[in-house]
């Protein structure tokens, strides 16, 4: 059975999380699953990965590290009961030697005991506040992906991983960004607070209406572009690691954990399977 976006909205996690392993639901997962904990994912060969904890732990706005998979177990069982990694993220970017080759809807071919998972915080988690609020967030308003930017912020590097970071935008009514600034500070684990808000030209973004991933969206009269750190940032320092094999969510195609959008703690407590 195929699912679309508008039935997935208003289901439970475990209907959304079924529709995506089963392969009947491939596109963005911005407004589903509200209220838990939405990630990035970064998985790569063991030999690389104190590397790359080390960047996640030195740029922890556009990497905020929610999970971490012990060696070569898809099962992340500290953000899910049953959550296996291959199966549970709508689409998957593959990287061979740092350049993008394909994008698919599973990953259990690839899947190797050698591999680790690093799952990150992701902006889709505090727009549920956001939409609680009662701010407008247009992306999720006109089932579209949010759009996102290589800004002129340097990260600060680790081994082989470096790179500028990457940004999303969302418009704002100007009366309103203070508030969202307030709001978005209370999920340190989403990215938390805004980097930049004002002229794009100031984050080195010559066209908002041309993002380098995801959708355009408009910015109307009276509205603000704001910018939150965003983690595709990794697949920026992953196309500059140039691995031989790395994995990446597709931009805006995130897991859905069980952990509670707004948890101090992103670490549940089941037993490794």
């Amino acid at each position: 059975m195929h699912h679309t976006y508008e039935t997935l909205k208003s289901g439970s996690l475990q209907e959304v999380r079924a529709a995506i392993r089963a392969g009947a639901y491939q596109s963005h997962t911005a407004g589903l699953g509200r209220g838990y904990l939405q990630a990035n994912l970064a998985i790569m060969p063991s030999t690389y990965a104190l590397d790359f904890m080390r960047y996640c732990q030195r740029n922890p706005k556009p990497c905020p590290l929610t999970g971490v998979s012990d060696t070569g177990n898809p099962r992340m069982f500290t953000m899910g009961r049953d959550i296996d990694i291959r199966t549970d993220v709508p689409a998957y970017n593959i990287y061979c030697d740092g350049k993008l080759e394909t994008s698919v809807s599973d990953i259990k071919d690839l899947w190797t005991d050698d591999m680790v998972v690093f799952a990150l915080g992701c902006s889709f988690t505090f727009e549920n506040a956001l939409e609680k609020a009662d701010v407008p967030v247009w992306h999720i308003d006109n089932n579209k992906t949010v759009p996102m930017f290589r800004s002129n912020i340097d990260t600060v590097p680790s081994g082989p991983f470096s790179g500028k970071m990457v940004v999303s935008m969302r418009a704002i009514p100007e009366d309103r960004v203070d508030e969202v600034i307030a709001i978005s500070r209370r999920f340190p684990l989403a990215h938390d607070a805004p980097v930049y808000w004002g002229d794009p030209a100031g984050l080195g973004i010559a066209d908002i209406a041309n993002p380098d991933w995801g959708d355009a969206a408009p910015v109307g009269a009276g509205e603000v572009p704001v910018f939150w750190a965003c983690g595709v940032t990794p697949q920026v320092a992953i196309e500059t690691a140039r691995l031989p094999i790395c994995i990446t969510h597709k931009p805006g195609h995130m897991l859905i954990t069980d952990v509670a959008e707004d948890a101090e703690n992103p670490v549940m407590t089941f037993t490794n399977p």
